[in-house]
């Protein structure tokens, strides 16, 4: 039995789909546009550098997220997905997942952004297993705007691919083979773990890491 676990952003998508959900909150005046746009590009060139706080910025996310009535949310998510997601995903994305789901091997998107946000666009890729960070909901199911858990980024990527697997039963070293595609120097805890690592259109730090440990370089995103 084999495994395939794919980040989203820059990975699956060309975009990022946590920046590019601010930015349209700010294109549509859902939220104050000085104020949130500033603070968004803060967090991004933050993740950029490797050095953004996960907790910190899932809260700044999760936060504006509980701002809305749950209908309204709703309907802004489903204009998100018509008007930036589903433009942006591309046959060699759908492909590379097609190609593992036909092999019948166990395939889960794990990323870093929250699962509200990415819930939608992992069954636009017709992946049934998501693994994101998970927001806070209160004794009514309305979310209040915090994190439940630990972040899902770094090596809380591995903590929590062990847990899924071992709810499913069927633990990681169950696997004959274990791939991992992503793009970023964030996620080589999670690289170095699987047995086929797949630095899937990277960074240039990952780039480099992934050159010197002879991991091979996929570009979905060449036009």
């Amino acid at each position: 039995m084999k495994l395939a676990l794919f980040d989203l952003d820059h990975t699956l998508l060309p975009i990022d789909s946590d920046f590019e959900w601010g930015q349209f909150l700010v294109r549509v005046g859902a939220v104050d546009a000085a104020g949130y746009q500033r603070r968004n590009e803060e967090f991004f060139a933050q993740y950029q550098a490797g050095v953004l706080d996960p907790v910190e910025y899932l809260e700044f996310a999760l936060g504006t997220l509980a701002g809305f009535p749950r209908h309204e949310l709703e309907a802004l998510h489903a204009q998100y997905m018509r008007e930036v997601i589903e433009p942006a995903i591309r046959p060699s994305a759908l492909a590379l997942v097609r190609r593992h789901q036909d092999a019948g091997d166990v395939v889960a998107i794990i990323t870093a952004t929250n699962h509200y946000v990415t819930a939608p666009i992992a069954r636009a890729f017709g992946v049934e297993h998501h693994i994101a960070a998970m927001p806070e909901f209160d004794a009514d199911g309305k979310l209040t705007g915090k994190l439940a858990g630990t972040p899902t980024s770094g090596p809380g990527k591995v903590v929590h691919m062990h847990a899924w697997l071992e709810k499913l039963g069927q633990p990681f070293a169950s696997f004959e083979r274990s791939y991992f595609y992503s793009d970023s120097h964030n996620d080589i805890p999670l690289l170095s773990v699987v047995s086929h690592p797949v630095a899937t259109n990277p960074s240039a730090a990952l780039a480099s890491h992934a050159h010197a440990q002879g991991w091979p370089l996929l570009h979905l995103f060449n036009d």
